[in-house]
């Protein structure tokens, strides 16, 4: 594999929990140059250099990413931060640079242009209306019937997104998902989305756009947890999933990213498994989250760090699976609000199939579930084996071996 011959600018530090694994492999390809408000801490092993501005403010970002440019070929751009996506387009734009359009990302990140420009394309998503009070959102419930889904329009929307089950509880509903916010985001005027609920499970798509043509990396099937809010519990990655073959799944994937213009990118898709066929629930112009870009590298050798990579230098992707095997994620929730005295984690096992087991809250963080709060998980527990049901009995015993000791409080 060919090194690159320039820098790639990284916007946005992240997490090292969920991002080093998509770091380290393009460092190793790329002098990564990173930009954001923090001084690098975990990154810097990775970077050929790196320059503090806030991200978020875009004219400085600019004049930064220029300053770099002066002394170093910049050849791209990378982000994997969700909150920081949008930016990043924008850069990439004025230096003209490859990467997702500007146009495309907000297509994505509004979740009603998301809607409007599907449901103009003819492709099957919920029956949905946008609303600004809770006299609207409850004359569009009795249209849709009920349960329905309230979401917010903002990106970020899986977090505010609550079921519905009937009028009495939709006033209370919509204002926890009206106040679901995703950090350096803005909302929109008219914030809520009120939706169809459709039954089925769903699976996330992980894929990439490469000069107008997508294709599928990996599909994630997903694990749900409490309701009325959405909480995804767990993902399990199957190499040998026949859904990533399956022509009607395929040609929903192209149209889809094809009615929102999305011509360069990565992107995450979740798509609802209904009696009726493939219906899309979003799209993310990037990577997915809760670590499924990981899950599909240990699952099918793809790496989705380096796809990433290549698009941000509009090069030809390599998605040969490299092996086919089942890895998965379980993450911890707590029950009710508390404050952490400690997590405990098993060690990892590779007779056991256990990969990596991580506490995710520290002593003294304060958990608080929806309504007052968000679904923070405490921990997770990562785990691969050669088929669904061995990486889930996987998953169970590890889950298991997961103790939180924690206060009880009451914000009621």
């Amino acid at each position: 594999m060919k090194p690159v011959d320039g820098t790639v600018l990284v916007i946005g530090g992240g997490a090292r929990e969920y991002h080093e694994h998509l770091l380290r492999p393009a460092a190793l390809r790329a002098d990564l140059w990173l930009l954001d408000a923090a001084a690098p801490t975990w990154q810097s092993p990775h970077l050929a250099g790196a320059t503090q501005v806030d991200p978020g403010d875009i004219n400085a970002l600019v004049a930064t990413a220029r300053s770099v440019a002066a002394s170093r070929k910049v050849r791209g751009v990378l982000c994997h931060e969700e909150a920081l996506i949008q930016a990043a387009a924008q850069l990439a734009e004025v230096l003209d640079l490859p990467g997702p359009s500007v146009t495309a990302v907000r297509n994505c990140r509004d979740r009603h242009r998301t809607r409007a420009l599907l449901r103009d394309a003819g492709l099957p998503q919920p029956r949905f209306a946008l609303v600004a009070d809770p006299a609207e959102a409850a004359a569009a419930a009795e249209w849709l019937g009920y349960p329905a889904v309230a979401e917010p329009r903002r990106p970020g929307a899986v977090r505010g997104a609550v079921l519905v089950r009937s009028a009495a509880d939709l006033a209370g509903l919509c204002a926890d998902a009206r106040s679901a916010h995703c950090p350096g985001v803005s909302a929109y005027r008219a914030g809520i989305l009120v939706e169809e609920y459709l039954d089925g499970p769903e699976i996330g798509v992980d894929g990439v756009v490469h000069d107008g043509t997508y294709a599928p990396m990996f599909v994630a099937r997903k694990e749900a947890g409490r309701t009325p809010y959405r909480a995804e519990t767990g993902h399990l990655v199957d190499a040998r999933d026949p859904l990533i073959d399956d022509p009607a799944l395929r040609w929903v994937l192209a149209e889809t990213h094809r009615a929102l213009r999305i011509t360069d990118a990565v992107t995450h898709t979740e798509v609802r498994l209904t009696a009726r066929g493939f219906v899309v629930i979003g799209v993310n112009c990037g990577l997915g989250g809760d670590l499924i870009p990981r899950l599909g590298g240990i699952a099918t050798g793809i790496d989705p760090g380096l796809v990433a990579l290549d698009v941000a230098l509009r090069t030809p992707p390599d998605l040969t699976p490299a092996h086919r095997r089942v890895a998965g994620i379980r993450f911890s929730h707590p029950a009710g609000h508390c404050r952490v005295d400690r997590v405990t984690v098993p060690a990892p096992d590779g007779a056991a199939g256990l990969l990596r087991a991580a506490a995710l809250a520290a002593p003294g963080d304060v958990l608080r579930p929806p309504p007052l709060g968000r679904l923070q998980p405490y921990a997770y527990v990562l785990c691969s084996a050669g088929s669904r049901a061995e990486c889930t009995a996987r998953l169970d015993a590890a889950e298991g071996q997961v103790v939180i000791h924690a206060q009880p409080l009451d914000l009621t």
